[in-house]
């Protein structure tokens, strides 16, 4: 698919070996997100992938393609400086949103967005994310958040994005809107939307209850919170491949 303009995306075709290795990823977290979640939203909602040796390029879904009829060749093509739409097959509010994290953060690769229910009712949490639970630890002191302005489809938004981010933030939470987590690999974006998620639910689930709560002290957050950064660099790459296979033993046409 491609824009009748020309200025941005690009049209699907045989591509490099490492292209074509982000493709069969990226296609894979859309279907694990659908088939494991539920999270898809219709059309909406969206999941990015920098296209490795094209730093200036990310690979996103059409936009008119549910999350579980994504496949690798039918994502597409896009520039991180594009200024597309719906016209060009591109989801405008998921351009804004994933060009600007892509652009700004070169340590990110790929981008989850989703508006789970756990998800969006915290963010309209004035509080914040708390310490409550183990998953919830993997965002000490790296998770920021972004005041609500409305669909995200104005590139002016872009740099109050970028800046709620920071640098060293995996994930980000959008106020009255949604989550949005980050990553080097698929894998680290996939498993870190997973923990975010269930910290949601799990954070809501005991609040509800109206009972005096154990969070956490700060200096046991600081050291696990660097225990999952060696995870994931470490024994946690064994995931993504179990992932994988249960993709394939359900439905392997997303590596179409």
């Amino acid at each position: 698919m491609t824009s009748d303009s020309g200025k941005g995306a690009v049209p699907a075709m045989p591509q490099d070996q490492l292209e074509w290795q982000a493709r069969v990823e990226l296609a894979a977290l859309y279907r694990l997100m659908d088939l494991h979640y539920g999270f898809g939203e219709g059309i909406y909602n969206h999941i990015s992938m920098r296209v490795p040796d094209s730093p200036g390029y990310f690979l996103i879904k059409p936009h008119a393609l549910m999350f579980r009829e994504v496949t690798a060749s039918s994502l597409i093509k896009v520039r991180l400086d594009a200024d597309l739409d719906e016209a060009a097959h591109v989801n405008r509010p998921g351009l804004t949103l994933h060009g600007a994290i892509l652009n700004a953060r070169p340590d990110v690769n790929c981008a989850i967005h989703i508006h789970s229910t756990a998800g969006l009712a915290m963010s309209a949490h004035k509080g914040g994310l708390r310490m409550l639970s183990q998953n919830s630890i993997r965002f000490y002191r790296r998770i920021g958040y972004h005041l609500y302005q409305g669909i995200v489809e104005d590139f002016s938004e872009r740099e109050q994005l970028t800046a709620a981010l920071g640098t060293q933030n995996i994930a980000l939470m959008l106020h009255n809107h949604g989550l949005v987590t980050v990553g080097e690999r698929a894998r680290d974006a996939f498993e870190r939307m997973r923990d975010l998620i269930i910290s949601c639910e799990t954070q809501l689930m005991l609040e509800a209850t109206g009972a005096e709560m154990i969070e956490v002290p700060a200096e046991i957050c600081e050291r696990v919170s660097q225990q999952f950064v060696r995870h994931d660099s470490g024994r946690g790459a064994a995931d993504w491949p179990a992932w994988l296979r249960m993709l394939d033993a359900r439905d392997s046409s997303f590596r179409n």
